[in-house]
This record gives structure tokens, sequence and C-alpha cells, in this order.
């Protein structure tokens, strides 16, 4: 059964008692690419949503994509809808002669709460391009014209984009039995834990534009107040992606990574955990760096604790 397969990974605690118990997944490599130590089942298959972003882009960038690196990590995104997300996604459609109106990504407000707030006092209705994913769907249609492929219907899973993205998968990180359908609208495809953590420590490792893109510019990964981007920040060097569903994936050049999945989908537990990993790893990275404070009558009354990795 695949709930053998998580284990206890953190605990929130209020005002000193343990409220709540978080289950998931963890693997930790080493310099080396060797597994350093492992929570849960690191084989368990899983969807990695957004966390597989840095692959579905890597795809691409091998299918002919090329941009900028601060809009490759747009298309490497969950960004927060601001100002600068909005104009590089129409910057990477004009680039090919699109605009935001062949986007075909699930018709959202914004992630920020500033950006959200500004457009419901303009009258902004949900829209594709305001959707934390645009930038992602945009690098599809880019690489669509690119390639003398269709722009219409770009995100079905047998359009060649999402075929080209598939096949480069199971090339980079290896059996890809099941393909689902995301948030977003465009193909989810599965992989396993240890698989996610393999093949993002690859971009790392290797160089590839993807890991530049993402750890030179990281608030066009996220936004100023998202953990992602706040630790991209802290730890010079690192590539971070985070996924809907308790899903994160982070990497170094030197070769550590690390790969987490909640076994409920909730994302308290997320930050706390990779972080504890990394420091488990001699990453420096302090334990309070990034943290899930619990609150009570508006005051920090307590935090989630990882129970793997470093204190």
């Amino acid at each position: 059964m695949i709930a053998d397969a998580f284990a206890p990974i953190a605990v929130t605690e209020r005002s000193g008692v343990v409220e709540s118990i978080h289950h998931g997944a963890v693997v930790a490599l080493g310099p080396d690419g060797a597994v350093a130590w492992s929570v849960g089942d690191p084989d368990v298959v899983m969807y990695p949503r957004s966390a597989l972003k840095p692959l579905q882009a890597a795809a691409m960038v091998a299918a002919g994509l090329q941009l900028e690196d601060r809009l490759l990590a747009l298309v490497c995104a969950s960004h927060d809808g601001r100002p600068e997300h909005l104009a590089g996604v129409e910057a990477i459609l004009a680039g090919v002669g699109l605009s935001p109106d062949d986007l075909e990504n699930t018709a959202t407000l914004p992630l920020d709460p500033d950006a959200h707030a500004d457009a419901v006092r303009a009258g902004v209705g949900p829209a594709s391009l305001l959707q934390n994913c645009s930038g992602k769907h945009a690098g599809m249609l880019a690489t669509a014209v690119i390639n003398g492929w269709p722009t219409s219907g770009y995100s079905a899973v047998d359009h060649p984009v999402q075929r080209t993205i598939v096949d480069h998968l199971r090339t980079t990180a290896g059996p890809v039995d099941h393909v689902g359908v995301d948030g977003c609208g465009a193909p989810a495809p599965t992989v396993s834990l240890i698989a996610l953590a393999c093949a993002v420590r690859a971009l790392a490792v290797g160089g590839h534009p993807v890991h530049r893109a993402m750890s030179s510019f990281p608030e066009m990964v996220g936004g100023p107040t998202r953990d992602v981007t706040r630790l991209m920040r802290l730890v010079p060097g690192l590539l971070a992606k985070d996924g809907a569903e308790g899903v994160q994936v982070v990497a170094l050049p030197d070769g550590r990574a690390v790969a987490l999945k909640v076994a409920d989908g909730g994302g308290r537990a997320r930050t706390p955990v990779t972080v504890a990993a990394l420091r488990s790893l001699d990453v420096a990275v302090a334990s309070d760096a990034l943290t899930e404070p619990i609150l009570g009558h508006g005051r920090v009354v307590g935090c989630v604790r990882s129970l793997v990795g470093a204190p």
C-alpha cells in the first residue's frame, strides 16, 4: 500500500505541545549522488506537480527553446503574478509572435496578495496570464512555434510539445507510468521521488541553463515573500522548486540534493523539512532561517519542527 511509503517527518507544536504529526518521504543525496539518508520510501511514485517544472523546462530547451535567463526562470516558475512576472510572460509570447490570448492554462487571479488586490480594484477578472503556471505555458507555446508545431491544443497530452516533454522525462528521470492532468490544465506525469531528486541534481551538477536561470533569478521562480525564492537567496547556487500537494526538490552544483513529499499534501512541513535536510548535508543554512510559525491570538506560539535531518 502507498501508505507504507510514508513515515513521520515533522510535527506541529503549539504552546509546547505536539498538535499534529506530518508524514511523508524524504531522500537526501550526497555530493557523489548516492543516497546519504532517506525516510519513508524514496522509490514512492507520485505527482511532482510544479516541482517537475525544471525538468519540463529542460525538455523545452532540448527541443530548441532559447530564452535569456530571467525568462527561462519564469518558464520554471509558479510565480506570484506580480507585474514583473506578467511582463516576462508577455515577452516570451511576443518573441514568437503570440499573445496571452494563446494561453490555455486555467484562468485565476494572482497569488501575490498585493497583485491580487490590485487586480480586484481594477476590475480585472481571472485570466490565464495571471495564473502561476503561465510562464511554463508560454514556454510550451514558444517551443511549439520554434518547431513548427500547432499552437492550438498545445496542452493536450498527445500534442508534440507534451510528447517531447514526457519522452525527455523518461530519458532523464526514468519510467513515467502515468500522466494525469495538472491544476493548470497541462499534463502531470508521475515519477519516483528519488528519480526527481537525481534528475534535478543532474541539472545543477551539469551547469544546465535551467539551473543557472533559476539560481540567478529566484524572484522570477516565486516571489519576494515565497519560501522557494527566499531559500535560493539564502543558499547561493541552490536550485529549489516547490510543488503542489507538499512536494519540494532542491539541488546544488556540488551534487547535494533533497526531494520530499508530504503524504497528505499539506504544505506546512515542506520548508522546515527541506532546511533540516540541507543542514544534514552540511549546507550552510540556519535552522531558523525559514520557519513555519504557528499563531495564537495573532502571536507566534509554536512552529513546525522537522523530525528528520539536522535539528
